[in-house]
């Protein structure tokens, strides 16, 4: 339990963080009764009353007869001075302002409102008299939410209904109407509860984080276990250790489509569900989610990456699951990587973190190769499943006629599995129906009218997408540059082009798409899921959702359509991600008593990464990985940032790419270099025009330093946007 924080007497003049873009904390008065250091707090500024956190004393230097007072402490815990550190050395790495990462602390609705009851809605008992359109959308958000509570007005707005159409159905007991406080305790998790029996593998990788917890000093451990290995029953018994402490824990998930099934596997082995956060958790249980942490009334959250700005009372582990997964870092916004913020977090709270992965990032695999992080390998599968045999179908030598992609050699062994009366996966990470729309008569390419990018068609839905701005058009019949009518193709195959093939070839199969495009909900998804993991479908057609944590009984065979796909581009990351990508997806055939196959389809087959991918020698390939990676000064042997410039003038972003190259000092003498300007790979996106800048810097250098030094030098025209990214994932 943290320490009651220091208090300021009324009147005390304090410095007060805001919200609000300013490059400062402001001086106000500590109000009737005072105030404690961290208390979140509502404060005048100018016309508006915004929230804060009391930061420190207060500055002065002015007349304190002008010093304004605090409006109200707000009903909630006070800041943690540890949360008060991780937030200013988030910001201090990331180049962010301490306002900016404030809102990634404070976001849940409502925390100025003053405690009391208030009416929420739930699924009932009852069936409605008729079942309207309105009525059944109602009725299906309850379904998708799990039984979640909901106000009125989130139930109507999610549901795209009236009040009223609410309201009806509550008076037939269809809907459940109750008076709830506004913010209750979760319900205690009993890590006492006896978890699944464990292999001798298991026990000991378990133990091992068992010790950790219980040093209570900070630590970071890579949980390194091959794909069915059982690696989150034995992070699940790091949590009841920690629990088990009075402390907290968090578990980061790569996708929000994983965490209903998480969930239920929490309950099973604690007796209760913990808290929840990300996206699709209603307004109202953000709101109890972050008060309940703060107060310690939620044990355990688990969420995605922005979890890890919730106010930990007392915070012992952060387990991030996959941890090498790209959707750990923030793409815009705020600019973090949650897995090296996890790893800051912990180290400011004497918390562990465990980073679990089948492929661990080079990053953490070179962290735990120096020694700054432990290690524990599982190289088993649990029970009797044995890892699949992995082999390439050479495409060169394949009879396949054009506008195809399954080859023979795939088809037979589809056909075989079938026979078998098992599942097969055909993996192929692209989504919708073609990733291209070109024009045979005048060669123009349908692009987005706000982006310089291309329009993906998404058949079965019968649009075209930008998957940069999410603008949809209808799929036209005329081509917009020449009006030739008939004359515009599909080029390329998505998953959806892939299904219809499947559907052609394998006419007697159940064939069953999983593409994040293709569910209008988590609940949707896992419907979709459990009819396959039940034997609802003999063909899967999926992207890499179908790689993340599902456990499919039946599937014992694997076909990945085009395992080349990653190869293509510049990307430094490029081997490193289909590596990733290939050695899970593969892993997810034969995870029962059955042996499994994966095939891979390539016209590389000699292609370094492809035979690491297919002889299983993943030291090898992390090795020479690092040692190509340190040759080039690239990270993590080195360091880099990005640095995009924004104007919905391009001439505009291309004057201060040039300034920023001339006026490279600050760099220079910090040992960096400067590349760039040059239009992004993505030059235009929501119609403002994108111009790119690279750092790249030895490891040692204080590149942050550097970097404000070297930005402050330059003056932005007005409506111009400036963002730095330290450590890219990214160069789009």
């Amino acid at each position: 339990m943290a320490d009651i924080p220091p208090w300021f007497a009324e009147g005390e003049l304090v410095a007060v963080l805001t919200t609000q873009p300013l490059d400062r904390t402001l001086d106000y008065r500590a109000p009737e009764g005072g105030v404690a250091l961290g208390a979140f707090v509502q404060v005048p500024l100018g016309p508006r009353q915004v929230i804060g956190v009391v930061w420190g004393t207060g500055q002065g230097g002015f007349d304190l007869k002008k010093a304004r007072a605090i409006t109200r402490v707000l009903d909630v815990a006070p800041m943690q001075e540890e949360m008060q550190d991780f937030i200013v050395r988030a910001a201090d790495y990331t180049l962010t302002p301490l306002p900016a990462m404030l809102r990634l602390a404070t976001r849940a609705p409502g925390l100025s409102d003053p405690p009391s009851m208030r009416k929420v809605y739930r699924l009932g008992d009852a069936t409605p008299d008729r079942l309207t359109d309105a009525r059944t959308r109602v009725l299906a958000v309850l379904e998708d939410f799990g039984g979640a509570a909901f106000t009125l007005k989130e139930l109507a707005d999610a549901a795209g209904v009236s009040s009223s159409v609410v309201k009806g159905l509550a008076a037939q007991d269809a809907v459940r109407e109750e008076e709830a406080p506004r913010d209750t305790p979760y319900p205690r998790l009993d890590p006492g509860l006896p978890g699944k029996p464990l292999t001798e593998s298991q026990a000991s990788a378990a133990e091992s984080l068992r010790a950790g917890i219980a040093s209570g000093r900070y630590g970071t451990t890579l949980l390194r276990g091959v794909t069915g290995s059982g690696k989150t029953e034995v992070y699940l018994e790091a949590v009841a250790a920690c629990l088990a402490q009075g402390r907290q824990a968090l578990v980061l998930l790569p996708e929000i489509a994983l965490s209903a099934e998480f969930l239920s596997r929490v309950e099973r082995r604690f007796g209760a569900r913990p808290a929840e956060w990300h996206s699709g958790v209603t307004m109202t249980e953000r709101r109890r989610a972050w008060k309940m942490v703060g107060q310690g009334g939620a044990q355990l959250v688990v969420g995605a990456r922005s979890a890890l700005f919730l106010p930990f009372q007392d915070l012992g582990l952060i387990v991030v699951d996959e941890e090498h997964d790209s959707s750990y870092k923030q793409e815009d916004g705020v600019l973090y990587n949650a897995r090296d913020m996890a790893v800051l977090r912990a180290s400011l709270a004497q918390a562990q973190v465990v980073l679990a992965s089948a492929t661990p990032s080079l990053e953490t695999w070179v962290n735990a190769k120096a020694g700054k992080y432990a290690r524990i390998d599982m190289t088993d599968r649990f029970g009797d499943a044995i890892l699949p045999d992995m082999r390439a179908i050479d495409m060169r030598d394949e009879d396949l006629p054009h506008g195809r992609w399954i080859s023979p050699t795939l088809k037979q062994a589809v056909h075989a599995r079938m026979e078998a009366g098992e599942q097969a996966l055909l993996f192929l990470n692209r989504r919708g129906f073609a990733p291209l729309t070109l024009c045979r008569a005048c060669g123009h390419q349908l692009e987005c009218t706000h982006c310089s990018a291309r329009l993906v068609e998404h058949r079965f839905l019968k649009r075209l997408m930008c998957h940069q701005c999410g603008e949809e058009y209808p799929i036209p019949d005329t081509c917009p540059s020449c009006e030739v009518e008939g004359k515009l193709a599909a080029i390329g195959p998505g998953v959806e082009r892939l299904t219809e093939e499947a559907m052609e070839v394998f006419p007697e199969a159940r064939i069953a798409t999983l593409s994040s495009d293709l569910f209008s909900s988590a609940r949707a998804l896992k419907q979709a899921v459990e009819t396959i993991a039940t034997g609802g479908a003999d063909i899967i057609v999926g992207t890499q959702l179908v790689a993340k944590g599902h456990n499919f009984p039946l599937l014992t065979l694997v076909g990945v359509i085009d395992a080349d796909l990653g190869l293509h581009g510049s990307d430094m990351r490029a081997a490193e991600r289909t590596f990733q990508l290939m050695r899970q997806v593969s892993g997810r055939a034969g995870r029962a008593d059955r042996p499994g196959q994966a095939l891979l389809q390539t016209f590389q087959p000699d292609h370094p990464v492809i035979r690491a991918i297919l002889s299983g020698e993943e030291e090898s390939f992390w090795n020479a990985e690092a040692q190509a990676r340190e040759a080039a000064g690239m990270p993590p042997f080195g360091r880099m940032a990005g640095i995009v410039l924004s104007s919905e003038k391009e001439a505009d972003a291309f004057a201060v790419g040039a300034a920023l190259a001339r006026n490279n000092a600050p760099l220079l003498r910090a040992g960096a270099m400067v590349y760039g300007p040059a239009a992004a790979p993505i030059a235009r996106v929501r119609g403002w025009h994108r111009v790119r800048m690279l750092v790249k810097a030895p490891k040692g250098v204080a590149l942050q330093r550097a970097l404000s030094e070297w930005i402050d030098g330059v003056r932005l025209p007005r409506n111009f946007r400036l963002s730095v990214d330290i450590d890219p994932q990214s160069f789009y």
